[in-house]
């Protein structure tokens, strides 16, 4: 069954109306993953929101916001043979009326959106931080399905809604792989056969960072040297905690910090949950990808 396509936000409300709403946002080019999202989104509410908007303000300059791929039709037949209730495709107008004028009133996305991604990709949280909101006023979720793969994303967005005081709860969706381990993601879609080999070098690395347990640092030192593989431009290898994403350790080509731990009350140290993350380019596609570990 076809899902009922709204590009109204006020006929979105009507549809919604009186119903237990889980969204899950998108910017389209749907994969196995996404899907994921959607059935997670089916257990959560009665009616499920996908919402394809390519958000032009997370993009920064010489970013790939024009060649994003674009595939409405592929992505509502997709979504058809999840029962997929409502999907929401706004025009940039609706979401951003005057763009490329600049807002007036803006979200500030805090500390957390000043390193690794938020670093290399000035803005680009921001902007997020801003699409969501919007989605979240549109919408009136009860919850919002994200993907674990955008780690940062998550935190960024669960600390939106503790601090403004959104009634939604966050659910984080574990990462969907291709048998020989490398994350889905829309972006795969620019690798030719060729690099998209050098790309798995983003999942070894991880597996091989993962076993190492004397320190975080070793831990990031270790995925990053795994990481720095041929076709592959690397950009960071990370541990930060799961709960508030503060850095733990944090390994570049330029050079490697270790972090101290900003909780505890003394006595004995207990191990905490992390993610540790790694982030690069291969051909013209930059990748990221995480892993679960406890340190």
């Amino acid at each position: 069954m076809m899902p009922q396509v709204i590009t109204d936000p006020r006929e979105l409300h009507r549809a919604l109306a009186g119903k237990s709403v889980a969204l899950v946002p998108t910017m389209g080019a749907l994969h196995a993953g996404h899907l994921s999202l959607v059935e997670q989104a089916k257990r959560c509410a009665q009616s499920v929101v996908v919402s394809i908007f390519v958000n032009p303000t997370q993009f920064g300059p010489g970013e790939d916001y024009d060649a994003y791929p674009r595939q409405m039709t592929d992505d509502l037949a997709a979504l058809a043979t999840l029962d997929t209730d409502f999907v929401f495709t706004p025009s940039v107008d609706t979401m951003y009326p005057g763009f490329p004028t600049p807002e007036r009133v803006s979200i500030d996305p805090g500390p957390t959106a000043k390193i690794l991604e938020g670093a290399l990709r000035p803005g680009h949280f921001a902007g997020v931080s801003q699409i969501v909101a919007k989605l979240f006023n549109l919408t009136q979720p009860d919850f919002a399905i994200f993907g674990q793969k955008d780690a940062q994303q998550i935190s960024l967005i669960r600390q939106m809604v503790h601090d403004l005081a959104f009634p939604i709860e966050i659910v984080e969706a574990p990462i969907v792989r291709d048998a020989d381990g490398l994350a889905l993601s829309s972006r795969n879609a620019y690798l030719s056969a060729e690099e998209r080999g050098w790309a798995l070098a983003l999942s070894k690395a991880l597996k091989v960072g993962a076993q190492i347990s004397e320190s975080p640092l070793a831990m990031a030192m270790a995925t990053f040297a795994r990481l720095d593989a041929p076709g592959v431009s690397p950009d960071y290898a990370a541990v930060v905690t799961r709960d508030s994403f503060q850095p733990r350790a944090i390994v570049t080509a330029q050079e490697a910090s270790e972090f101290p731990r900003q909780s505890g009350s003394g006595g004995q140290v207990q191990s905490e949950e992390c993610y540790l993350l790694v982030a690069g380019k291969v051909g013209r596609a930059r990748l990221i990808d995480n892993t679960k570990v406890a340190i």
